[in-house]
């Protein structure tokens, strides 16, 4: 699965918000500003903070029933490039930081 995902200021967009297997994403942010990527287990809490500048390109390695959100902390809209393998059947939607 490949997608360009955009971001609203101040918005955050999560992937995997649902019971899924393991995958991976590798990440390119074609964003202006920078986009912090957390790693959420669907039963609570984050971890491993991942700071992506823009144009920096990474690959992430996610634990089945994890989702990965993509925070876009600036004022300016943003967006990602992603492309991902492994499980594909993951949830994808926003969720506002206001």
């Amino acid at each position: 699965m490949t997608s360009t995902t955009f971001i609203k200021a101040n918005d955050s967009f999560l992937l995997g918000q649902n019971e899924h297997g393991k995958f991976s994403v590798v990440v390119k942010n074609t964003s202006p500003n920078e986009i912090k990527i957390w790693k959420m287990p669907i039963n609570g809490g984050q971890h491993s903070l991942l700071v992506l500048k823009p144009l920096e390109k990474t690959k992430i390695k996610v634990e089945s029933n994890t989702a990965l959100s993509f925070n876009n902390e600036s004022d300016k809209d943003g967006t990602v490039e992603l492309k991902v393998t492994g499980d594909t059947g993951l949830s994808m939607g926003y969720k506002n930081q206001n």
